[in-house]
């Protein structure tokens, strides 16, 4: 467990084929692939050092989002930057496009590549928020931090608009394809649950209500589906250690599983029943499988390799053969690109860096 403490430590701080695209499908060797990785091909390193994750497609196939702490960026917790996957090589600086201040989390692109949206804490603390101990009773945990809101920032970090204002936790949000909803995670409640809104943060609809963790929400390719991970503690006395830890502002994210429903929260239903954490769900392509990061089959509780499964649970299939950390799989828009984060080739350190593959069936 100590090991999964730190592995995930060093992570979690929760496409129109064009003539860049065509030049990011030269062959080049594999290296960053394991023999085992099939349905990868011309794997690339975006990132080198600290610790990048939940990088995320623009809607043109032609960028990413996704936040670091890489010191030697001028950062001193995760802040948002903004990177052209044809420019990515080692020594590049992407653009920040975050405001510096506090700790963020979870951004995306809004339609038309112009705006992004992410969680930050700046408003309630212009400092990195303090940091929770790693576990607590031997418990490891998340920081839910309540300064957490949700903004919409320009390409050149100025905030147009602040979407949530309620006095709890506000972040995790993702858009639909179809452009129209944004999917988040609340605790505006007393409980973590997943709610929907309007691009501009008006119409806001509760999609959850069972006692638990509810997080990390995507949108299915038609936008019709949703996918996300969950805790449900049942016996009175996971009960009381989820609501006890809550109240503290933090979570265990060492049991979790995967949901699906309609886009309206109606007819969900658990996918997985593998145990230990089944997290960072997202779908596949073609809209009928969830990709997603899993230690189940691990001792240790590590290594986290990617899966996929059907929307019905069957056929469970390992996508990623590393001995560390993949995670935060996130498909192109037209499906013929994966990118994820993970500890492969780093050298022994801990930094969690950016890759993307092109996709094969």
């Amino acid at each position: 467990m100590k090991n999964l403490l730190l592995l995930i430590t060093a992570i979690v701080i929760f496409s129109c084929q064009t003539q860049t695209q065509k030049a990011e499908t030269k062959t080049v060797p594999d290296t960053l692939r394991y023999e085992n990785e099939v349905h990868l091909r011309n794997v690339r390193q975006l990132t080198w050092g600290g610790n990048n994750a939940e990088g995320y497609w623009s809607f043109d196939g032609k960028s990413l989002v996704f936040q670091s702490d890489f010191s030697e960026w001028g950062v001193e917790c995760d802040q948002i930057f903004v990177l052209e996957t044809a420019e990515a090589k080692k020594g590049f600086e992407p653009k920040m496009v975050s405001t510096s201040l506090g700790r963020t989390t979870c951004s995306y692109f809004l339609p038309g590549d112009s705006l992004i949206l992410y969680g930050s804490t700046h408003l309630a603390n212009e400092s990195c928020p303090e940091n929770p101990p790693r576990s607590l009773d031997g418990k490891y945990v998340w920081p839910i931090y309540e300064g957490y809101d949700i903004f919409v920032a320009d390409l050149n970090g100025e905030i147009k608009h602040q979407l949530t204002t309620e006095e709890s936790y506000d972040a995790e949000a993702t858009v639909s394809p179809n452009g129209d909803r944004i999917i988040f995670t609340s605790m505006r409640t007393g409980d973590l649950e997943l709610y929907t809104m309007n691009l501009d943060g008006s119409d806001v609809v509760q999609l959850t209500d069972e006692l638990g963790y509810d997080g990390g929400a995507f949108f299915s390719p038609d936008g019709s589906k949703i996918v996300w991970r969950a805790s449900r503690p049942e016996t009175d006395e996971e009960i009381k250690v989820y609501k006890d830890l809550l109240a503290e502002g933090l979570v265990q994210p060492t049991e979790m599983e995967l949901y699906v429903a309609n886009a309206d929260g109606s007819d969900a239903r658990r996918i997985t029943e593998l145990g230990n954490a089944n997290w960072a769900p997202f779908f596949t392509p073609s809209g009928d499988k969830v990709i997603f990061s899993s230690n189940h089959a691990s001792e240790r509780g590590f290594p986290f390799n990617l899966f996929t499964v059907n929307l019905d649970g069957s056929s469970l299939k390992q996508v990623t053969f590393d001995d560390t950390f993949d995670s935060f799989p996130m498909f192109s828009p037209d499906g013929k690109y994966l990118v994820w984060a993970s500890n492969r080739f780093n050298g022994g350190t801990r930094d969690t860096n950016l890759f993307m593959a092109e996709w094969v069936e």
